[in-house]
């Protein structure tokens, strides 16, 4: 989350929500000059290198696009069920990866990263024939026998970067979606799960057109040499300093952007509500995967007088969830590495701690926390917490609530909690975020019909089921002319007169309800009329 210092020219890349401060180089600290000149001798060769395989990799997959084999249908369902192939042999690797790098154990790895992934894929190959077929619109009077329709096209050679915290899912998702449009895609995962990252390159070769889909691995060096070249679209996830760096980059080629990125996604708990339930639900959220989920509820709201139920209520749910021991249940998840780790601990510096607080900088071990009597001002109210503490900020009021949203970024995820039908429908109109979801977390995420992005800060463009596809999909607008009836033109054709000024408003401005259809054939008959006579008899 946090911006590294570049020693040189150029923004240094924080690639990763939360990664450390990683830069080409870095930890190299030279024993004497000669070692110095040595490794500035050799930087400018690996950069040259890196842009020589960044530049042959981009050029492979777009030669592989011109040439055509992916834009049938048949070939993007056949390429999407070898993906979903791949999936379900090598459940088991995945998994392993997924331990290795987050300590998921098996239910949670499957729940989290490949269930999605498998429903994804199935229903974007049921559904991919009607989301492709050329979507025909309203004609006018002038354009009646005439066809025009909406087509879908590819966009062509596009860039999906992956983030660490889901570093399967997040890879997967938008993969699905280019290949179903039809696209030659460059897949980057996060460099931070380096074993979820390692086994995507392997596989992804061995079960898809190696020309049309290729995996680039590597840190920062190899992802700034990737930027510099050209994309028909880059598909972004991870935090917002990053994402304005991708932007920039993409802004020298005038690709298209998506960015999913994150934000402090606030939860109201109003006292009208059934607490035990919701603080179920909460718990569930924020406490998943560690914490490190980018719609995770980052903060609650709450009236003071209900701040010590909350906490009970949370503390009674983690117990039943992770037992009495949170550090030794296999459900529990850890930090990524030791520098979120460091960064998550100086959030809760001088914060009065009502449960968990323990760690283990070994094993990147953060217990569920909980925050109480939190001031808006404190430095874990300034950035996403991206971590397992959850502070509690009292408000008077619904109203309270609404203005303390309002005067922060535009969330990716907004929660409230109310039996009040009313209240929620009042805070959905008074507020702004990518998505909200009543009286649950994150849950309209889950749901393909309802597209999945943020709104200013949190992100731009949005995927998931349907949008997924339209996202790497250029909406061609088609209109097939006929040869014939071209005296109806002669309304757009000079000279031009004050009759036909008014018949090309009756024609074009005025709505056909059925109360006007007489109305519309008498100024079809007038127009015939007035066109015949302009044909016939000329000025």
């Amino acid at each position: 989350m946090m911006p590294s210092k570049s020693p040189g020219p150029g923004p240094a890349l924080p690639w990763e929500e939360g990664s450390p401060p990683a830069m080409a180089g870095e930890g190299l600290v030279p024993a004497c000059s000669r070692h110095r000149r040595l490794v500035e001798r050799e930087a400018p060769l690996k950069c040259s290198a890196a842009m020589e395989k960044m530049q042959q990799v981009v050029g492979r997959a777009r030669a592989a696009f011109r040439s055509g084999r992916s834009r049938p249908l048949e070939f993007r369902i056949q390429q999407l069920k070898a993906l979903q192939r791949m999936v379900q042999e090598k459940e088991k690797e995945i998994m392993r990866a997924l331990k290795a790098d987050l300590n998921k154990n098996g239910p949670n790895a499957f729940i989290q990263e490949i269930l999605g992934v498998l429903g994804a894929l199935a229903l974007t190959m049921e559904k991919l024939p009607s989301w492709a077929a050329p979507h025909h619109v309203k004609k006018d009077l002038l354009t009646l026998r005439d066809e025009a329709y909406i087509g879908y096209e590819p966009l062509g050679v596009v860039l999906v970067i992956g983030a660490w915290n889901y570093p399967f899912a997040l890879v997967m998702q938008p993969l699905i979606g280019a290949i179903a449009a039809g696209n030659a895609v460059v897949v980057k995962p996060s460099e931070v799960s380096e074993n979820t990252a390692q086994l995507v390159a392997e596989l992804l070769p061995l079960y898809l057109d190696k020309d049309l889909y290729a995996v680039v691995t590597g840190g920062v060096p190899e992802t700034t040499e990737l930027l510099t070249q050209r994309f028909d679209h880059i598909f972004y996830t991870g935090n917002s300093n990053v994402g304005r760096i991708v932007m920039a980059a993409a802004a020298k080629h005038l690709t298209p952007v998506t960015l999913e990125l994150g934000g402090k996604s606030p939860c109201y708990i109003d006292k009208d509500c059934d607490l035990a339930v919701a603080c179920r639900r909460i718990t569930w959220g924020k406490y998943m995967n560690c914490g490190q989920t980018c719609l995770a509820p980052d903060y609650i709201l709450c009236d003071p007088s209900i701040q010590s139920k909350v906490v009970e209520n949370i503390k009674a749910t983690l117990k039943e969830f992770y037992g009495e021991d949170v550090k030794s249940s296999p459900d529990y998840e850890r930090i990524v590495n030791q520098s979120h780790f460091k960064r998550i601990l100086g959030l809760m510096e001088g914060q009065k701690i009502a449960h968990g607080g323990e760690t283990d900088e070994a094993s990147c071990f953060i217990a569920p926390t909980i925050l109480t009597d939190v001031s808006p001002e404190s430095k874990v109210m300034e950035e996403e917490i991206f971590g397992p503490v959850l502070p509690i900020v009292t408000v008077m009021s619904v109203e309270e609530a609404i203005e303390f949203i309002n005067l922060r970024e535009k969330p990716l995820g907004l929660y409230v909690f109310s039996n009040n039908k009313q209240l929620i429908r009042r805070v959905i109109a008074e507020t702004s975020s990518g998505g909200m979801t009543a009286n649950d977390v994150i849950m309209h995420s889950v749901l393909p019909e309802l597209p999945f992005g943020g709104v200013g800060q949190s992100g731009m463009g949005a995927y998931h089921g349907r949008f997924s596809f339209e996202t790497f999909s250029h909406r061609r607008s088609c209109l097939i002319k006929d040869f014939r009836w071209d005296v109806a033109n002669r309304l757009r054709y000079p000279p031009g007169s004050e009759e036909l000024m008014q018949l090309a408003k009756l024609f074009l401005l005025k709505q056909c309800t059925r109360s006007r259809v007489g109305q519309f054939i008498s100024a079809l008959l007038a127009a015939v009329k007035a066109v015949l006579a302009k044909v016939l008899c000329p000025q």
